[in-house]
């Protein structure tokens, strides 16, 4: 009985694990981000989605994106560990029209979004924040630092987010 539980629960892990290819997963828009096309005001947003295949159980991938008032398109920054394997800064900023793309499969959730004014006046302060980051070459799935780390050091070096609900912060040494 217990090489029958065995068998099945490595088959059930191992169907878990190949449900897809990262190549061939989805980074399609999730369409609930403002379209800079259609909105002129200035827009910070956070997102959280699943950590892509069997680790979405237990974790999620996090970015920051921005748009300035009267930008065509949207500045993300994330903190990625394969790019660590490859030599390069963990930290990572882009331009793209579409910052709420699907993490490999996984719709993202809004963890935060200001628009307008108060989003016009913080931006400045997350882009410096953002220079200041000091994990940016450095990345460790557990305990840290990771790609939740980072909105995390935003969301403290920026209060005026009010990010203290909308981000979580299980490391002390780091929230204090």
């Amino acid at each position: 009985m217990k090489k029958l539980f065995g068998i099945i629960s490595i088959a059930f892990l191992l169907s878990a694990c190949s449900n897809d290819d990262w190549r061939s997963a989805s980074r399609e828009p999730a369409g609930i981000a403002p379209n800079p096309e259609e909105v002129s005001d200035a827009v910070i947003e956070f997102y959280a989605a699943d950590a892509f295949s069997w680790r979405g159980w237990f974790a999620v991938h996090t970015w920051v994106a921005t748009k300035e008032k009267g930008a065509s398109e949207y500045t993300v920054y994330e903190v990625t560990g394969w790019r660590v394997n490859r030599g390069l800064p963990a930290l990572y900023e882009y331009k793209t029209s579409t910052p709420d793309r699907y993490w490999f499969g996984s719709k993202p959730e809004k963890v935060l979004s200001i628009t307008g004014e108060k989003a016009e006046a913080l931006i400045p302060k997350i882009t410096e924040a953002v220079t200041r980051y000091p994990w940016a070459n450095e990345y460790t799935v557990f305990p840290d630092p990771n790609s939740n780390t980072f909105p995390t050091w935003i969301g403290l070096q920026v209060p005026e987010l009010e990010a203290r609900y909308a981000i979580q912060c299980d490391w002390q040494w780091l929230c204090g």
